[in-house]
Formats: C-alpha cells, structure tokens, sequence
C-alpha cells in the first residue's frame, strides 16, 4: 500500500521516526507541510492519505482514481468532503479523544490567566514595579475569585466534560449548555444558560449550526463582565462581533487558542498589541492539543486506524 502523509510537522515537530509501525503498513512518503496546489501531484498514486489540515475536496477526490483511505489525524473531519468520499466508497477515520485532558488543561490556563494575570503581574515584577512599590503587594487589575462563580460549558464531549471536572475542582458551578443541532439531553437551553455564565467555554464541533455562534445575539445575552474561553474552533465566533463586544466593555475578556484563519493576518485586531482590548485578550497559537503525550497517543492512533482499515475491521470510521 503507498501512503502519503501530507503535513506531519505539527504532530512530529520534524521527527517522522516518531510514528511507529506506520512503516510496516506500506510504503510511506512524508511530508512536512503540503501547500493545496501540490495535494494532488503528491497523493495521485496514494491508496491511503493522512492528513490533519490539508483539504481534501470534492474535486481533490475526484482526481485521486487510486485513494481508499483517508486518516484524519485529528477529531474533526471538516476538511474532508464526506459526500464525495462516500460516493467513492472511501474509508474516513479519525481520532477523537486523544487530547481531551490537554485541551482541559489549556482552557482552564486561559481561565486562569483572565482572572489572576500571572504573566502580567510576573512581567510587572521584572520590570522593577515591585521593588519600587511603597506595600508588600500591587495589582494590576481585579482579581475574581472562581469559587461560586458559574461555568458555561457549550460542547460536553470529553473535552468538555473535562473542563466540567476541572472547574468543579476550583469550586466553580457548571451548566452544560444545549449546542445549537445537537440532540444530547439534559442540556439547558442557551437562552437560559448564558445569562447565568461568568465564564464560557467552547467545545463543540463547527457544523453549520454552530457556525459564528458567538454572534451579536449570543453575546447580548451575557451579563457585563463575561469571560470567554475557545479551545474548539475559531469559526465558531464571529470575531468583528467579538471585538464590538470588548471595545464597548461588556465582555469582560477572551481566551482564544483558535482564530477563524490560521495562521491570522499580521493585522489581525485580536493580536494587536497596542489594542485597547489587548490586556483582556490571550491568544494562543493552536497549541492546546499539542502536548508531548497527545501528540505521542494521536500518532498512534493514526497508526492503528489505518492497519484496521488494512484488516477490514472498521475502527474510528467516520464515512
């Protein structure tokens, strides 16, 4: 079987030895990163391809005669035409769950960095503020205290649900808020869970329900002062609604380790130092899911959905 795996560099940081067995499946070829224009001269004789952003298309699939599978090397497949590739017969796997407790463990930092500011106030220390202070303290800002105060958590797969105990830890409450085309029960419909939240955080799939989902309407909702915390992806929000709502001071501050464009524009508003947002703005370059264990568990996981697919055993299936 020829593979091709057409952006490995985020997963392997370079180290293609890193992905164990995937050799004793077939003959590989990697590639660090796969530009669009180059996706079909590199995969025109692949009989299966791995690839975690790299699109593949209607008209990518229609040109690949030879392709039977496609291993997703993360948990969503939005870059994969499913109608195409099911009218093709395709295999399309992915792996979900791998990086749950990592995701957790970055939307709680985020959380974390909008309440206490312990860059900021590391960074002022630097600089000689505490030493010049005339107390034994200083604050930058207003500090909340997280006991009591109530969690919105919109998506309650594993990550979500991981972020719930994470926040039951500091002595948060947690309302599991319905995603909008999600038919899970026992979810408390938004309308009546926004209001409640003094902090939010994202984990749903982008779908065209939950496309800008974050709009005008959503924040709205919000009583003045709400953190919101995105880990799952940028699409979600509409950023320019976004910025409307933090340039007018009725949100209180947003985490984000995900942007609707990846990477953003060098002028992108909500990475601009000089904002008059930008101490209540955190963004993150895509790096919750990237810890050295997630990475090593979705290599993995990448393999074994793949010599599954080999066997005829149907595991991670998403087609």
């Amino acid at each position: 079987m020829k593979i091709v795996v057409v952006d490995s560099f985020t997963a392997d940081q370079g180290d293609t030895a890193t992905w164990l067995d995937l050799g004793r499946l077939g003959e590989v070829t990697f590639h660090a990163r796969t530009p669009g224009t180059a996706t079909i001269d590199r995969c025109r004789d692949a009989e299966a391809v791995v690839t975690n952003k790299v699109v593949f298309d209607a008209a990518a699939i229609a040109t690949l005669p030879a392709l039977r599978y496609i291993g997703v090397s993360a948990t969503g497949t939005n870059i994969v035409d499913m109608v195409a590739a099911r009218g093709r017969g395709i295999a399309v796997t992915n792996v979900p769950g791998y990086a749950a407790e990592s995701v957790a463990q970055l939307a709680f930092g985020l959380v974390l960095h909008l309440t206490m500011d312990v860059a900021g106030h590391g960074a002022a220390v630097k600089a000689g503020r505490w030493a010049a202070t005339e107390d034994f303290c200083f604050f930058l800002r207003p500090l909340p205290e997280l006991a009591g105060k109530t969690l919105v958590v919109i998506g309650m797969g594993a990550i979500g649900r991981a972020t719930a105990r994470i926040a039951a830890g500091f002595g948060m409450q947690v309302i599991a808020a319905a995603v909008p085309g999600s038919t899970s029960e026992g979810r408390l419909p938004l309308d009546q869970a926004l209001p409640q939240a003094d902090v939010i955080s994202l984990h749903c799939p982008l779908t065209p329900a939950t496309t800008q989902l974050v709009n005008r309407a959503f924040l709205a909702r919000l009583k003045p002062g709400v953190l919101l915390v995105n880990t799952s992806r940028g699409g979600l929000v509409d950023e320019a609604a976004l910025i409307e709502a933090l340039a007018s001071g009725r949100l209180g501050g947003a985490g984000l380790d995900v942007l609707s464009r990846e990477p953003p524009p060098a002028d992108h508003p909500l990475t601009d130092p000089g904002a008059p947002w930008a101490d209540r703005v955190v963004v993150t370059p895509h790096l919750a899911w990237g810890t050295v264990e997630a990475r090593a568990r979705l290599r993995r996981e990448v393999v074994e959905n793949l010599r599954a697919f080999t066997t005829g055993a149907r595991r991670n299936r998403v087609d």
